[in-house]
């Protein structure tokens, strides 16, 4: 056990001494030193409740004859930190995860570890960091947040954090009263958990049992559910286990892995910020692929759920229509079967033994929303190495669309012009110097987006952006657009009314300018000044790669 280099020989005893003043006994000496890696923090809803789950794990590692040692993470909730300069922290907070979960569980040399996360960076965080460090690991989210109720129009109606930011924009229009925006500010989030559509918490931690790092029902089980906390107990005990059997990160995360991953996310129509964490997940494992391949995964896998945004349904729904693995179920015939899992079963062990409940949340195949995936990549001359779309949450007459750029170089200017009602149907508008570097951060766009909607916008306006979007975002709304302003990418030299061409179908973005035209815009810029001169973000912005490689840090 690697434990062993901090607990057996006489040089060893200072250390024996320390772990005596944590409270361990002689008879922990001959048992596994499990790390128990927890976000636990009172700032985010979706970590308010992880001492709980914590509790619940560490009783079931000595359940199963570990010891168990607690440390922390930060965390950054992404709903407090919209539309203002701690976004920017957003996405780097990623990168200050993964290194202090391979710190604390290198300097410790725990023998494996239980990752307790729940909201947006913190997952894909600690899955680089399970896939950097290679011990074995298992994956427990919080789970989701209930779906908030209010009454409208005279009936009951489920809405949640993405319903709030829309609402914004119905108050701007005056079609919602301040006293309705109020009840619903009140109810949107009833209590604990990571926010309750399929956004990016929550798909990411849908995308952990896909690829096997975690038990069934990690992603869907509510975090008020008794059953969340068996779950917990259960990963501490499956982590003793995991270790036994010596199955290890990188055996599980695993390019089959990957592409079960993307096809699940497909069939879900999850958040387009899965494209960025699974590459980054996937360059610490050492796996490399093309975004091209996600666009292959997308054309060979229906899209069979619309939750929120996209649709009316809650992960609550889906949970109780049977959950992830009943997903999976239904694209079993598409997926990488022999993908190993952390209980030493394969995927193709695992997906019978679970079927759908509810055909209204989960789809057949024969029945799907769209014979296609919900996310797509798009390339052409606005985006040479690629954007990303959700396109389960784009209105039919937006899938192909032209019009004029209306332009931007932050999303403060962007916010503003539309709050001031200054954009008309049909535009197309164009947030720059927001990727990784220029940002830098690669914010996201939940409030222009969500103020689009709430205007009534978002079937008529596309909104294009070198940052990125929430998993609450709907509507024509494409980020991700790499290389970004702040690198020179082509998305810099468009100006205000140059037409832009979408075509959603055909994975095209486009500019209507002939190459010569924006390699001439391009070099007479001015080079970049970075936004941030010093701290965390200027070193960031250093070392930080293209969003098309998962803004990773450079080698």
């Amino acid at each position: 056990m690697r434990s062993e280099v901090v607990k057996r020989g006489p040089e060893r005893a200072p250390h024996r001494s320390l772990f005596y003043a944590l409270g361990c006994t002689a008879a922990d000496w001959d048992k596994p030193f499990i790390g128990v890696i927890n976000s636990y923090s009172r700032i985010i809803p979706g970590h308010m409740h992880l001492d709980e789950i914590s509790r619940a794990v560490q009783e079931g590692i000595r359940s199963a004859g570990g010891v168990a040692f607690e440390t922390n993470t930060i965390g950054v909730c992404d709903g407090i930190a919209m539309n203002h300069p701690g976004m920017k922290y957003s996405l780097p907070s990623r990168e200050l995860v993964a290194d202090s979960a391979e710190t604390v569980a290198e300097a410790h040399q725990f023998d494996a570890l239980v990752f307790i996360c729940s909201c947006d960076k913190i997952v894909p965080g600690m899955l680089m960091a399970a896939a950097r460090i290679n011990v074995p690991a298992v994956f427990v989210s919080g789970g989701p947040m209930m779906a908030g109720h209010v009454i409208a129009e005279g009936e009951w109606r489920a809405i949640d954090l993405s319903s709030m930011f829309e609402a914004v924009g119905r108050n701007v229009s005056g079609t919602m009263s301040d006293e309705t925006l109020e009840e619903w500010t009140r109810n949107a989030c009833p209590g604990c958990g990571s926010c309750a559509g399929m956004f990016t918490a929550n798909t990411m931690n849908c995308m952990t049992e896909a690829l096997g790092m975690a038990l069934p029902g990690n992603g869907t089980i509510p975090g008020v559910a008794s059953a969340r906390l068996d779950l917990a107990f259960r990963s501490g005990a499956q982590v003793v286990d995991t270790l036994n059997r010596n199955i290890r990160p990188r055996d599980v995360i695993t390019r089959d892995a990957m592409f079960n991953a993307f096809a699940l996310d497909m069939a879900l129509g999850g958040s387009t910020n899965s494209v960025l964490h699974l590459t980054a997940i996937a360059h610490e494992a050492g796996i490399s692929f093309p975004l091209s391949w996600i666009n292959e995964i997308s054309a060979s896998v229906p899209h069979l759920c619309k939750m929120s945004p996209a649709g009316k349904h809650h992960i609550e729904d889906l949970n109780a229509a049977g959950g992830i693995y009943s997903v999976m179920s239904e694209i079993s015939d598409r997926l990488k079967l022999d993908a190993m899992t952390i209980s030493g079963k394969t995927i193709g062990q695992v997906v019978p033994l679970y079927e759908v409940k509810d055909r209204e949340v989960i789809h057949s195949p024969a029945d799907a929303y769209s014979p296609t995936g919900g996310l797509a990549i798009l390339f052409g001359s606005l985006a040479p190495e690629g954007a990303v779309v959700k396109a389960a949450a784009v209105a039919p007459e937006m899938r192909q669309h032209s019009g004029p750029a209306r332009v931007f170089d932050s999303e403060e200017a962007a916010t503003k012009a539309i709050m001031s009602r200054s954009i008309r149907p049909g535009d197309v508008v164009i947030i720059r110097y927001e990727g990784p570097k220029g940002g830098p951060g690669m914010r996201e766009m939940l409030t222009p987006t969500s103020l689009l909607a709430g205007l009534g916008l978002d079937k008529e306006v596309a909104l294009i952006t070198d940052g990125r979007f929430s998993g609450a975002t709907r509507g024509s709304a494409i980020g991700h657009v790499s290389p970004e302003a702040a690198a020179r990418g082509p998305i810099a030299a468009v100006n205000e009314g140059d037409i832009v061409i979408i075509d959603i179908p055909a994975r095209r973005l486009d500019v209507e300018l002939d190459d010569p035209t924006i390699a001439g815009r391009l070099a007479q810029l001015p080079q970049f000044e970075p936004r941030i001169t010093s701290g965390y973000l200027k070193r960031y912005a250093e070392r930080v790669t293209s969003a098309s490689t998962g803004a990773v840090f450079e080698d």
